[in-house]
């Protein structure tokens, strides 16, 4: 769905400037938001509407960058109505700081910046732990990774949007508005469990916090058998609670430590350490591409039964990945070749071979299906 809101974005945009002249048509005008007057339909489409090739090029390349892996926990659907909802609420956040300042009311507003900005905040909400590559130039060019929670808060929401709002034609309410909308939206959404739980999350983070302040003040408490008061402080030990703080720790550590070993192309140890993670919680999932890389690692190596497992896995919660139909034919033939349950190649390949585009793939899908059948 990521990619079909971009497609779509530049279809309009070359849509408004067909002919190559230097303005939009005049149709497009009718399609953006004026916040003094708006209308109900120019709360969605302003937001696939763009005044420059830069505007569009920058709002694609962030849809890029952080829309894929919020698509792939949200699905295609979820996603697609979060999107529109995130335009809608940067739309009323700037309606709303126009109200109040009077500034711009009557200045037509275009761009997917609050959609996308909605997208960042459940990035952020997401993922906060993931390490995101950064290019700087300080007399010398280099990278650093920054975790997307510093990056996303600190560069995004408050150094771009807060502190330097110094550009006359930059919305800044709207795609204030947006972060809100995504952060708070999403943390609802793993507050009344309708995301499936994970441990790096915002969400898990705050809880792991709360709980460790909790037990604080727990092991802080003492008697008083007079007033009631505290007269001492005394060591509580909750076996069960700090066992299983322990536990949650070491699997935080885990998946933080394979996530930074994939980022440095160092699979092979990564690898490892998954084995390591699914001993102590074997329903942990990675990132889509963390996953995918770990599963291709293990079918390198030749362990099987860890690849079919990493690849049914990936199937189970990323289905909606554009290339299914290929982690179909590897398990296929994994279980074919390798693990001797023809029922579950078979299983596979026949999922596969309908999709398959590549015709030596397809092929081999076909002569898979048939020495299986024979």
């Amino acid at each position: 769905m990521n990619y079909a809101l971009i497609a779509i974005n530049i279809i309009i945009y070359i849509a408004m400037y067909v002919g190559g002249q230097q303005s939009m048509n005049k149709w497009a005008s009718s399609y953006m938001l004026t916040p003094s007057y708006p209308y109900l339909w120019q709360f969605l489409s302003y937001a696939f509407l763009h005044g420059s090739l830069a505007h569009i090029l920058g709002n694609m390349y962030f849809l890029y960058m952080f829309g894929n892996n919020v698509n792939d926990r949200l699905g295609h659907l979820g996603y697609l109505i979060f999107y529109l909802a995130g335009a809608v609420f940067s739309a009323l956040g700037h309606i709303l700081a126009a109200s109040f300042t009077g500034g711009g009311a009557a200045t037509p507003v275009l761009g997917a910046s609050g959609a996308i900005a909605a997208v960042c905040g459940a990035y952020l909400v997401l993922f906060p732990q993931s390490l995101i590559t950064i290019v700087y130039w300080f007399f010398i060019i280099g990278t650093m990774e920054i975790p997307a929670l510093y990056l996303i808060i600190v560069k995004l929401i408050l150094l771009d949007n807060v502190i330097s709002r110094t550009a006359a034609n930059v919305a800044y309410d709207a795609h204030l508005g947006g972060y809100a909308f995504g952060i708070l939206a999403i943390l609802l959404l793993r507050a009344l469990s309708l995301l499936q739980e994970d441990q790096l999350d915002l969400w898990s983070m705050l809880k792991q916090w709360n709980r460790r302040r909790v037990f604080r003040d727990i092991v802080a408490e003492g008697t008083d058998p007079f007033g009631g008061t505290i007269s001492k402080k005394i060591e509580v030990k909750e076996v069960k609670s700090e066992a299983q703080q322990k536990a949650e720790d070491k699997i935080s550590s885990l998946r933080r430590e394979i996530l930074i070993r994939l980022t440095q192309g160092n699979v092979a140890s990564a690898a490892e350490l998954y084995q390591e993670l699914v001993k102590e919680d074997d329903t942990q999932l990675l990132p889509r591409q963390a996953m995918l890389d770990i599963a291709n690692q293990f079918m390198s190596t030749g362990d099987w039964s860890s690849a079919a497992k990493g690849y049914e896995k990936f199937l189970a919660y990323y289905g909606s990945y554009e290339f299914t139909e290929q982690v179909m034919l590897m398990l296929g033939v994994i279980y074919s070749r390798y693990l001797s349950d023809p029922k579950k190649a078979l299983e596979y390949l026949k999922k596969a071979v309908h999709r398959l585009s590549d015709p030596a793939q397809k092929k081999m899908c076909q002569e898979e299906i048939q020495r299986l059948e024979s």
